[in-house]
């Protein structure tokens, strides 16, 4: 079983015969689930449609979308409509059985509503705002994924979760990602972006442990922070190793299976 993430750079770049025949050449004896992102086409639509996206950062460095309900309509718009169909178009053409999805179907991403966020001001300064329409995943349903891999379909998941009071709330995409390999117990999973993987003191980084990533997380600039948290988050949920890996490449996911591109996290 591979979790496979396609991000929002590979989503607008890399959406090629490259990468589809990489993925029907994984399917031939493997099993896929892909989640995608598409922040940056989400914030283009929302300031399209006059709403500004407000950005805020944790005390830990992480930045985030603030989500108040006028923005988690126009996110679940985005991510399930228009992104999520048109990667599901270009797979049906290149012969892949894919089935778009949210997080909402089937409740397969539950999450708990955030009730209060504490992040920096413009000064640096702790202070703690509304949390908005944001969640912390807490329960992965699994069941309709196992119906639709059984019947040789490929599910194609949008970051959009269910609260508890059914509200829809924005949820990371890669930490998504993580949280569904963990409770499919993948062994691999792959993130797709556009750099080549960890870039640490000027070096591409091949191989860390479970706990060395947990160590280094607070140095890893943003972007590249939330992967390695997801991986972290992937791997105490049950899978068995992630790859952070260019999706801009000839075979990439091969490559990353092979461990010839991009950084391994692995347990131990």
């Amino acid at each position: 079983m591979i979790v496979l993430k396609i991000g929002g750079d590979v989503f607008e770049r890399g959406m090629n015969q490259a990468l589809s025949q990489d993925i029907k050449s994984m399917l031939e004896h493997e099993k896929i689930v892909l989640v995608h992102g598409g922040g940056d086409e989400v914030t283009r639509v929302s300031e399209k449609l006059g709403k500004k996206q407000v950005f805020v950062t944790s005390p830990r460095g992480i930045k985030s979308r603030y989500t108040d309900e006028e923005t988690v309509q126009i996110y679940t718009m985005v991510m399930t409509g228009r992104i999520n169909k048109a990667i599901v178009q270009w797979l049906l053409s290149e012969g892949i059985s894919a089935v778009g999805l949210s997080g909402i179907d089937a409740g397969i991403l539950k999450a708990e509503r955030k009730k209060q966020l504490l992040v920096l001001d413009e000064r640096n300064r702790k202070r703690i705002i509304d949390g908005g329409y944001t969640g912390k995943i807490h329960q992965v349903n699994t069941g309709l994924l196992e119906i639709l891999i059984k019947n040789s379909f490929v599910p194609l998941i949008a970051p959009v979760a269910l609260g508890e009071n059914y509200e829809l709330l924005n949820v990371d995409s890669d930490r998504a990602a993580g949280q569904i390999a963990g409770a499919l117990g993948a062994e691999k999973m792959i993130f797709l972006t556009d750099v080549k993987g960890l870039l640490l003191n000027g070096k591409y980084v091949e191989k860390i442990s479970l706990k060395e990533a947990e160590q280094l997380l607070p140095k890893i600039g943003t972007g590249m922070d939330k992967k390695v948290l997801a991986s972290i988050e992937a791997l105490k949920a049950g899978a068995k190793e992630t790859i952070i890996t260019s999706g801009l490449t000839e075979k990439p996911i091969t490559r990353a299976i092979n461990h010839e591109a991009g950084t391994v996290i692995a347990l131990e």
